[in-house]
């Protein structure tokens, strides 16, 4: 009897898989607007994603943001931080906030929102670990996008992630691409508040 075998190695016939893993964890959040529950419990947590084929299993399974019902937003944020302004991660922050028109729902909104998901995870900001995460707003008389900042102070690194927003969107000069500081928005309300920066 011959020690020879025509079975190879398990592991030559067996095809695993391979993730790419991502640098950070991430976290899909959704929000709907319900004036019957508070805020804070109306923000769901999705799911959350570490590698590269995740986020795209996930992402090819959500409606896209310009399918959203009026009042709705999805977040995704680095996983441990809540996409809320009293979130520690957030308080001392800003956001980056774009200002889209209904006409730019059908085309721009979903374009803007994907590269925005894909440079925040692929950590393609020169200044990444300033940035806390991103929401999408669908709204009746237009949509926003905002990039949230942790340290609105730096402003090295706010500048920087704003120009890079500009360049890399190619964010036409007619939307306004300006940077709120979080403590401003909570102390005032609508039409007066200015922004600290603008591209």
């Amino acid at each position: 009897m011959s020690d020879e075998t025509d079975v190879e190695p398990r592991d030559s016939y067996i095809d695993v898989p391979v993730k790419h893993p991502l640098q950070h964890c991430w976290t899909l959040w959704y929000h709907q607007n319900d004036k019957n529950v508070a805020w804070e419990m109306s923000q769901r947590e999705i799911a959350s994603f570490q590698t590269v084929e995740d986020f795209w299993m996930l992402y090819n399974h959500i409606k896209p943001a310009s399918e959203l019902k009026h009042g709705s937003d999805y977040a995704v944020f680095r996983k441990g931080i809540r996409p809320m302004w009293e979130d520690p991660a957030n308080r001392n922050g800003g956001r980056w906030l774009i200002n889209l028109d209904r006409k730019q729902r059908s085309g721009e909104l979903d374009r803007y929102w994907l590269d925005i998901m894909l440079y925040l995870v692929g950590e393609e900001f020169e200044m990444s670990k300033e940035i806390c995460g991103a929401v999408v707003n669908s709204r009746y008389r237009g949509d926003k996008i905002a990039v949230w900042t942790t340290d609105a102070s730096n402003s090295e690194a706010v500048l920087g992630i704003g120009r890079k927003l500009r360049d890399r969107l190619h964010i036409p000069l007619r939307n306004l691409l300006g940077y709120q500081v979080h403590r401003d928005v909570m102390d005032r309300s609508g039409s007066g508040l200015k922004y600290t920066y603008i591209m």
